[in-house]
């Protein structure tokens, strides 16, 4: 069989721990037997980050800007027990964050919806987007740890020398401290993607943040999605018969719970991550996710929305068998493929994404599947397969 030629590369990052294992086979088994598979390859493991100061991430980021699509594994974020255990220079910050911030995107996700698997939440009938912002909060924030009594204040020094301060807090003893800032840029920018993704995908439109406690930080985010919507979008939505609303967070989440879905859900960047997670794991598993990250120049970073899957790895490294769920690597890869034809008008190579998803659904709908979906699926007596062999099992069906 010839296989299907490829004119521009992707970018492909790998990643950490049994995701990384995964990422192998799913190309052994599903893509290079199929794929002349042209990618320029970025190691993102946590080593590698280290060995080259993350400059490797940094590397990878501008490399998508250049080829306009990315396939990305997922990779460790350290903290202090990571810092040990892999002897690193320093606690690197998340790569997704930096990835994030050098493409000023928005991450679109949503859940894979398969037979078989129903929400934990009866009302769910149709899958629940989720719009993350991409930029700052806390992934881009300084902390610090306060020795003792003392006043720590916010301070910020114009161009002409001048100052205004504000105090944070006066402590009387030790504590801690983060500061986090945000770039109205990039905020137009979000909620641009979002409003024409919502018209892209016909789906009503809702944003939360919390502007009644954070009055100047969260209320700047709803001035500027109400400002633009007014400004570029409102009759828009109103054509395409769909709605914009804005509500406080908690307030969404209550919505949320009660709603039917078949909307999207836009959110501020930490907040986005919690609720994806949320949304995906009562669809059925953080494994059933699909997240793309669109940049207003029209980069696609296509990812697992999951982490690293470590408790699986560290048995695999002592020889046991895993049951760890491939689904959102594998889709995750089908969208940078689908993206690439799309944008090289290489049909052949778009449709081949669309059956290495029809394949995979197929396999878990006929009562194949890991270990995390047979302990929820409704489908009798399913057969709980390894990690290789659910692949392998999808490749029989590809």
């Amino acid at each position: 069989m010839d296989k299907i030629r490829m004119t521009t590369p992707i970018v492909e990052m790998d990643g950490d721990e049994m995701t990384r294992i995964l990422w192998q086979m799913i190309k052994d088994n599903l893509l290079l037997p199929y794929i002349d598979l042209k990618t320029e390859y970025y190691d993102l493991g946590l080593s590698y980050r280290d060995q080259t100061n993350d400059q490797v991430t940094v590397d990878s980021a501008n490399a998508t800007k250049k080829y306009k699509v990315a396939v990305k594994c997922a990779t460790i974020t350290p903290n202090a027990d990571r810092v040990k255990e892999y002897s690193l220079k320093e606690m690197w910050k998340s790569p997704n964050a930096t990835i994030r911030a050098l493409l000023d995107g928005t991450v679109f996700r949503a859940p894979i919806v398969v037979k078989g698997i129903d929400p934990c939440v009866k009302s769910w009938k149709k899958p629940i987007t989720i719009a993350r912002h991409a930029y700052g909060d806390v992934y881009k924030g300084t902390e610090m740890k306060i020795p003792g009594a003392g006043k720590v204040e916010l301070v910020y020094t114009a161009e002409d020398g001048t100052e205004t301060r504000e105090t944070v807090h006066a402590f009387e003893g030790p504590g801690i401290i983060q500061g986090m800032h945000n770039l109205n840029d990039s905020i137009e920018s979000f909620a641009k993607s979002c409003f024409n993704y919502a018209l892209d995908t016909k789906q009503d439109l809702w944003f939360a943040t919390k502007d009644t406690i954070s009055k100047q930080y969260d209320h700047s985010f709803k001035d500027i999605f109400q400002d633009i919507f007014d400004a570029d979008f409102e009759g828009q939505f109103k054509e395409a018969g769909i709605s914009y609303f804005y509500t406080l967070i908690d307030d969404a989440v209550a919505r949320v719970m009660k709603a039917d879905g078949g909307f999207i859900w836009a959110c501020k960047n930490y907040d986005g991550d919690v609720m994806s997670d949320m949304v995906s794991s009562a669809f059925g598993s953080l494994a059933m996710m699909t997240s793309v990250l669109v940049s207003p120049d029209g980069d696609y970073e296509y990812e697992a929305a999951h982490g690293t899957v470590q408790r699986h790895y560290y048995q695999h490294l002592k020889g046991q068998e895993t049951s760890t769920n491939s689904m959102a690597t594998i889709f995750a890869w089908s969208g940078a493929l689908r993206k690439r034809g799309e944008l090289d008008g290489n049909q052949k190579l778009a449709d081949f994404a669309d059956r290495l998803e029809q394949a995979s659904l197929d396999t878990i709908e006929a009562g194949e599947m890991t270990k995390d979906l047979a302990l929820i699926t409704t489908i009798p007596n399913p057969t709980v397969l390894s990690s290789e062999d659910f692949i392998k099992a999808i490749a029989k069906r590809l």
